[in-house]
């Protein structure tokens, strides 16, 4: 029998994590979401793994899981693992990158549409307010033939580059270390550095990782660059984005709207001034989520816990 604690349950059940790893007869402790740090490394003293979701696991709860042996991450950002305690440790580290990729990109789609067109505030105007035939007195833009720039072009990006082919961009700039010269040519978009994407670009989406060097990539001297019809779409990680500096550029309308599925506070306070704004629609950090997309990722997350037991490396090993 396997120990494994679950750390911030987000899912019905655990059927496909039990199928998975039905050869160990796992026995799986749930951790609430109201759970104290006292009781969470009470919880991992003597088991063999733990599955999370967004909930801190830093050195103290490392240090505590002296049995442990993978932490499996559900998702892709491993922001909230301390990596290099867990390597300390001998722990291996795993995430699941390539779940959910076209569930993410169809909802920076959604939201790259409802921002553009206004959809949320014509809704509430028809439902609530009794407006209708608005004609000129709320500019909108045409997509086709204006500009589209994409940060970071992980498989997410990709597949949201493939869907929006069809809008008619006349063009698409892409800022990634990682991509070269002779891929963007074959691809027919153009490599170029954050700072003329945010320049020359009408439409921006997100979707680098969170990195000490990404931390507010976007701040206010890029917000100043970017042209009074710009749309930030936001369906990567929250720190990303200067919340305060994006705030003025909407509120003084010096850019167009903003579509936004992660905040750097998760939930989002009642009180961010982003909630405020009309040029604003949000949604709760839900892009990754379909039926399909917890089956996969819950899944691909045992899977990674399996290997190890097996006596195997984990396939996404992010802590090496």
């Amino acid at each position: 029998m396997k120990k494994i604690v679950i750390i911030e349950p987000g899912y019905l059940d655990y059927q496909e994590e039990e199928r998975v790893l039905a050869k160990y007869k796992p026995k799986f402790i749930i951790v609430s979401l109201g759970s104290n740090k006292t009781e969470i490394l009470k919880a991992v003293e003597d088991v063999d793994a733990i599955m999370v979701r967004e909930a801190k696991i830093d050195a103290d709860v490392i240090r505590a899981a002296k049995q442990c042996k993978v932490i499996a991450r559900y998702g892709v950002g491993v922001d909230n693992v301390d990596l290099a305690t867990a390597k300390e440790n001998g722990i291996y580290v795993a995430n699941v990158p390539d779940y959910g990729s076209e569930d993410v990109a169809e909802h920076t789609v959604a939201l790259l549409f409802a921002t553009t067109r206004r959809i949320v505030k014509r809704d509430r105007d028809v439902r609530l307010n009794s407006k209708w035939g608005i004609g000129q007195l709320e500019p909108m833009y045409r997509m086709g033939g204006k500009v589209l720039g994409i940060v970071g072009f992980g498989r997410i990006a990709r597949e949201f580059f493939r869907k929006t082919k069809g809008i008619g961009f006349s063009r698409t700039l892409v800022s990634d270390p990682l991509l070269t010269e002779r891929e963007a040519q074959q691809l027919g978009i153009e490599k170029v550095e954050i700072d003329a994407l945010c320049q020359q670009a009408d439409f921006i989406s997100l979707h680098t990782p969170l990195l000490p060097q990404t931390h507010h990539l976007i701040n206010a001297d890029r917000l100043a660059l970017m042209k009074p019809n710009t749309v930030i779409v936001n369906c990567g990680r929250g720190g990303l984005i200067d919340e305060q500096a994006l705030y003025s550029a909407l509120n003084e309308e010096r850019i167009f709207a903003a579509g936004i599925d992660t905040f750097e506070q998760e939930p989002v306070s009642a009180t961010n001034p982003l909630l405020t704004l009309d040029n604003v629609i949000c949604s709760d950090h839900t892009a990754w989520y379909t039926t399909e997309s917890v089956i996969e990722l819950q899944h691909k997350a045992a899977e990674e816990v399996l290997r190890v037991f097996e006596g195997e490396q984990p396939k996404n090993w992010v802590n090496k």
